[in-house]
């Protein structure tokens, strides 16, 4: 097949997982056999995919090769392979906006962004040059206006819109209206775990309502040391984090449960956990009679590979649909990879609609 030539927006360790399982899928002998969903999607297999362009703003970053990049700080993720060879693309100064919190500048560097005293790329420019068919947004949480600058510049190059983090943009009727005028397919919104602490959370809810058992109270709390949880310290980011979380889990309940009986959302940054998420829940429900019962779990997982696992997928979708000329927002591709989709649908439901796709039906 040919490369799906992607950019990337924000090369931090969300970035690096995904670049490294490229090369790890590609190169290691039976590694089809081992942690993806599909290995071969509709034709196309990881080794597939290739980084054309990427953006950052961080200084030990921008001007340097792709493949080195991946590993500079304040990257912290779990190794998969120790180099790559399949990134020579140089980083480029991407637009900063809104992408760096304020609050971050009172931590060492080794933890935190450091920006670079670079005059940011024309990136529309780099994306019709590079012959980009896909933006993968990395972003930190909070940026939005970053976001949006960068939604902008998909729309005006033709570029498909992968949104793995929480703005509201492919959920946005406004937007979708925006990319399916413009027969653009995208993806979004704030991707899912391959199993992570919102799937779970949706699955055990699930269960709890399939077996008749009365949902009364839930929390999730997730604790972390990568620069992801440091900048969610700063809780005027966390609006559309907590929304997106929330609303994942929300979805699975009627009605809804009040306000004061949910709680969803990052808790605290751990510098020494670097990219091991822990995530403590607890749902408390009534069964038979009224008896009370409750659920306590604690889920420990390297959260970038995990996010790879599912955004792997949603590329190789999202390209099967250029190729279909589907444009607009992909109900069952974001439903199933984004914890805020256009439209939520039950995770089963889902992944029949995703492989029902793949197969070649047409979204509905």
């Amino acid at each position: 097949m040919e490369k799906i030539r992607l950019a990337i927006v924000g090369v931090g360790n969300c970035a690096s997982s995904l670049i490294q399982g490229i090369e790890y899928y590609q190169t290691q002998e039976g590694a089809e056999k081992l942690g993806l969903m599909h290995f071969d999607l509709g034709g196309y297999q990881p080794g597939d995919l290739e980084v054309v362009a990427a953006f950052d703003v961080d200084q030990r970053k921008v001007g340097r090769p792709l493949g080195e990049a991946i590993y500079a700080k304040p990257n912290c993720t779990w190794e998969i392979m120790p180099r790559v060879t399949n990134s020579k693309t140089i980083v480029q100064m991407g637009e900063p906006l809104d992408g760096i919190s304020p609050h971050m500048k009172g931590y060492p560097e080794d933890q935190t962004f450091v920006l670079a005293d670079e005059k940011p790329c024309n990136v529309e420019k780099v994306l019709r040059d590079n012959g980009v068919e896909i933006l993968l947004n990395y972003l930190p949480v909070g940026s939005e206006k970053a976001a949006r600058f960068y939604a902008d510049c998909c729309l005006n190059t033709g570029v498909s819109l992968i949104n793995c983090m929480p703005v509201f943009i492919v959920s946005s009727p406004e937007w979708g209206r925006k990319f399916a005028e413009r027969q653009i397919p995208v993806v979004g919104d704030d991707v899912k775990a391959q199993l992570g602490a919102t799937i779970l959370h949706r699955a055990l809810t699930q269960l709890f309502v399939d077996r008749g058992v009365k949902v009364d109270r839930t929390y999730q709390l997730n604790v972390g040391g990568n620069t992801d949880f440091l900048n969610m310290l700063n809780h005027a980011r966390l609006q559309s984090k907590k929304i997106s979380k929330t609303e994942a889990v929300q979805a699975i309940l009627d009605p809804p449960l009040e306000n004061g009986n949910i709680h969803i959302g990052p808790s605290d940054y751990i510098p020494w956990q670097k990219d091991n998420k822990v995530c403590f829940l607890r749902i408390e429900g009534r069964g038979f009679g009224g008896v009370p019962l409750n659920l306590e779990l604690r889920l420990s997982v390297e959260d970038s590979p995990n996010s790879a696992g599912v955004t792997i997928d949603a590329i190789r979708c999202c390209q099967l649909a250029r190729k279909r000329k589907i444009g607009g927002p992909l109900p069952s591709v974001s439903a199933y990879t984004m914890k805020h989709p256009p439209e939520q649908i039950p995770d089963q439901e889902a992944r029949q609609r995703l492989e029902a796709f793949i197969q070649g039906r047409r979204e509905r």
